[in-house]
């Protein structure tokens, strides 16, 4: 997995880069199938905006954005939006149903009819 950060309008220093980077690769805790991410910092002279795009397998992809005067609680923030959106996405993808399946249930069937038989 990649993670990509730019700066439009400035330079982004050596430990908010390895800050960026360490806090991005969490997300795949929360989903295995990202491929990339990619930070945008947009330093303007009276906002700095933080966008998060994450790229996952079966082109799914996820953007988050946050705008404010520091870059740091700016990018925490884009990337709790998109830990809620990936999580979000995992549940309605995930299979909840808890009835048995169809072939189990055949094979009780049978069994209670041979058992009957005797």
């Amino acid at each position: 997995m990649q993670v990509a950060i730019t700066c439009r309008h400035g330079s982004v220093s050596d430990g908010l880069r390895d800050y960026i980077t360490g806090k991005s690769e969490k997300l795949l805790k929360y989903f295995e199938r990202v491929t990339a991410i990619q930070v945008t910092i947009d330093q303007g002279q009276n906002q700095n905006r933080v966008e998060i795009l994450v790229d996952a397998e079966h082109k799914h992809n996820f953007v988050a954005h946050a705008e404010g005067d520091e870059v740091k609680p700016n990018f925490q923030s884009a990337l709790h939006k998109m830990e809620h959106q990936i999580k979000k996405y995992k549940e309605k993808i995930q299979d909840h149903r808890r009835d048995r399946p169809l072939n189990e249930i055949v094979e009780n069937q049978i069994a209670e009819s041979e058992s009957e038989a005797e």
